[in-house]
């Protein structure tokens, strides 16, 4: 299952607009609220796939029949550029446990590259919902690399893939290797560039939310 925000015109495209805007990328603290905004769009429309339990709730003149999570996901993301997509999901879903996992691009002196994974810090998630949040899905080599890490450890029950932007050839790659994950993508792009750049993208998410690392 594919979820495809930008098919819908909501105040999300505007959010996505800006995020892509060179002029108003240079606002860093804007492009990470509307990265976390981003983020709670995501997590109202998962919500709507997970299961609910009804409960009485009493109010101060009676008893109400109300639906509520049977149980909060856990949401990962990948360090340090999905920290506020993942706030954004946690804003919503705020009793969630969260996992930490720190994976990067690692360059050859050829120009190629390969996912270099050093970290993870995560909650039992045997029998969980995952919700794996980062930016960009480009190559989609690390968001598959990182959540087939994750289910070799545990018995993840559901998982869930969010990015801002993904390209064709990133979700193909998911499909391909993770094919019972449910992704859900603020806009979906055609092309990369020779280094796994995707066009038109917004450039590097991490440096534009963080500033340039070196």
């Amino acid at each position: 299952m594919t979820f495809d925000l930008s098919k819908t015109k909501s105040i999300a495209n505007t959010f996505i607009a800006e995020l892509r805007d060179e002029t108003i990328q240079k606002d860093s603290m804007r492009f990470r609220k509307n990265m976390e905004r981003l983020g709670e769009f995501f997590a109202f429309e998962i919500s709507k796939s997970l299961k609910f339990i009804n409960k009485e709730v009493t109010t101060p003149l009676g008893i109400s029949q109300c639906d509520i999570l049977e149980t909060q996901p856990v949401l990962a993301t990948i360090l340090r550029a999905g920290l506020p997509l993942q706030q954004g999901l946690l804003n919503i879903f705020d009793k969630a446990e969260c996992c930490f996992i720190s994976a990067y691009r690692k360059v050859k002196k050829n120009g190629d590259f390969i996912i270099q994974m050093d970290y993870i810090s995560t909650p039992d998630l045997d029998g969980r919902v995952l919700i794996m949040a980062d930016p960009m899905l480009a190559t989609g080599q690390s968001m598959v690399m990182c959540c087939k890490e994750l289910m070799n450890r545990y018995n993840v029950a559901e998982l869930h893939i969010v990015a801002a932007i993904a390209s064709v050839e990133g979700i193909a790659h998911v499909k391909a290797n993770l094919p019972k994950a449910k992704l859900w993508l603020g806009a979906i792009d055609e092309e990369m560039t020779s280094k796994a750049y995707i066009v038109p993208g917004l450039g590097d998410a991490g440096d534009l939310a963080y500033g340039e690392k070196i």
